[in-house]
């Protein structure tokens, strides 16, 4: 029988870790507590992939064997790079920008492979459109709390749902993780996503 390395996702989304669990992956979570601001890159590609690496190599040291997951979003309106928002007042201006209007959804992924002493990086990319909102919705919105959680100050898995009428794209990149992505990365790497289920479901 073989022996899979232990899954690791380096991030305390709950959102992340979430969606792993909905699709059969129960993963061990570390936190990097890596510092953003010390990447300066004005391409959204470029530096998402960047910071979901540096997150999934500072918990691969502690993993050194386990295959780790890092991850970094944000969100590009009008050419203008936004990830969570520092203050009510942020996500206020944001939301009036953002309404009526259309962004892009970036989420980096990088994975870690210990084992194999592998690493893969990848982008996912969604586009949003946003509802016309007025500002009583959006000052309620703010005050839920919701939006200073999020990259791009909405969770579309949450209160924030209202407020998108389409995407174009994959749906989870949206939410912090595109599962088809991780799919194909796992596929890269030799493994099926199938190999890090857990359940307790079993078949006679």
């Amino acid at each position: 029988m073989q022996l899979f390395p232990s899954f690791v996702l380096a991030s305390a989304s709950p959102a992340r870790l979430k969606l792993l669990q909905t699709v059969g992956i129960n993963p061990i979570v570390c936190h990097s507590n890596f510092d953003e601001s010390q990447i300066q890159e004005n391409n959204p590609q470029e530096l998402v992939q960047i910071l979901a690496n540096c997150k999934a190599k500072i918990v691969a040291q502690q993993y050194p064997d386990s295959l780790v997951l890092g991850c970094d979003s944000l969100l590009v309106v009008e050419g203008e790079i936004y990830g969570k928002p520092d203050s009510p007042d942020e996500a206020i201006a944001r939301w009036q920008k953002m309404r009526n209007n259309q962004g892009v959804l970036y989420t980096g992924h990088a994975i870690f492979d210990g084992k194999q002493h592998k690493n893969l990086s990848d982008c996912g990319t969604t586009k949003v459109h946003f509802a016309d909102i007025d500002n009583r919705t959006i000052k309620a919105y703010v005050n839920t709390g919701e939006p200073l959680k999020c990259a791009g100050c909405f969770a579309l898995e949450g209160k924030g749902g209202l407020f998108v009428e389409k995407i174009e794209g994959c749906h989870s990149n949206i939410i912090g993780l595109s599962l088809p992505l991780l799919r194909k990365m796992l596929q890269k790497l030799g493994y099926d996503v199938q190999d890090f289920w857990q359940n307790d479901i079993h078949l006679n």
